[in-house]
């Protein structure tokens, strides 16, 4: 038996990229970031290969009502910084879950992630909003189920 390795080139003709949904009311939010980094990166495909990209779309609604465990929601903080001398912004995650869903899944997702071009290259298939309406209907998106 041979273990095949796919090339960059066969995955979109070959191997066309699903689409996939999540519900993210009442989920865990980092339970929930491990498994789309997964079908971001491709890993839940048995032609997964490491160095090619063979990674999903994954649609992200109801983000505003992801979950957080513990006193999350008022003990993390999210940390920037402006450019300037101290310029150390912090965010509480109630305060972003508030202002800002989309953004803190997409954190979540891409902290997940490996640091390098191939991951980056993946996160722009992470589509993510806060109502329960997309507007990729078209693509017919099947929902992910965590299991």
């Amino acid at each position: 038996m041979k273990t095949p390795s796919i090339r960059k080139e066969d995955v979109g003709s070959k191997y066309p990229r699903q689409w996939w949904v999540v519900n993210a009311s009442d989920i865990v939010l980092g339970r929930m970031a491990t498994q789309i980094a997964n079908v971001l990166r491709g890993k839940h495909k048995p032609i997964y290969t490491p160095h090619v990209d063979t990674g999903d779309f994954v649609i992200v609604i109801n983000a505003e009502k992801v979950a957080l465990t513990g006193n999350k929601l008022k003990d993390k903080f999210y940390y920037r910084h402006t450019g300037y001398p101290g310029g150390l912004k912090q965010t509480r995650a109630a305060d972003m879950l508030e202002k800002k869903p989309e953004q803190l899944v997409y954190l979540a997702v891409k902290r997940m992630m490996a640091k390098n071009a191939l991951n980056r290259h993946a996160l722009s298939r992470l589509k993510i909003y806060s109502g329960g309406e997309h507007p990729h209907a078209a693509q017919q998106p099947k929902p992910l189920s965590f299991g």
